[in-house]
């Protein structure tokens, strides 16, 4: 975390949001994935899988934007497009899997996507209490700062 020149607190960690792409970017792909391998199941063809997934990916930005969750609009576009694009050809190519294979897929996409977004999720509220703290710290040096000219002038003027 650091203090940009105009006083804005800027994220440095691996988490911190991107332009277009950022770590989350592979949570979403992953996502992509796990629907690929899933919904398959619900046996509602290939059109209505396609729209339903798009539907729960702009949803699911919509609701971060909701949430006042910062990113750029390209990011939020480009999660969209990162979770499609995983989940077309997986969805595609999952029926030629053994059902075996396709469980453990599955079942391994699917606790990486969770287990990373557990990671990422923790790592932002991490960095969301630690500029709490700085601004309330650098409030407080200003404070005193405001003091301590208030008293100069004080004595100078006496």
């Amino acid at each position: 975390m650091r203090i940009t020149r105009d006083g804005k607190f800027e994220r440095s960690d691996i988490w911190r949001e991107g332009k277009w792409l950022d770590l989350w970017s592979v949570v979403h792909l992953l996502s992509g994935v796990s629907f690929g391998l899933s919904i398959g199941v619900l046996g509602l063809g290939t059109e209505a899988s396609i729209i339903i997934v798009l539907l729960v990916f702009v949803l699911y930005e919509t609701w971060e934007a909701m949430v006042k969750i910062k990113e750029t609009p390209q990011n939020r576009f480009m999660d969209v497009v990162v979770g499609m694009a995983s989940f077309v050809p997986t969805f595609l190519l999952s029926p030629a899997l053994p059902e075996t294979l396709l469980i453990l897929a599955f079942g391994f996409i699917l606790t990486a996507n969770i287990t990373m977004a557990v990671f990422g999720w923790t790592a932002s509220r991490k960095a969301e209490e630690f500029e709490h703290r700085l601004r309330l710290r650098l409030a407080e040096q200003r404070k005193r700062l405001r003091e301590r000219r208030l008293r100069r002038m004080e004595s100078r003027q006496k």
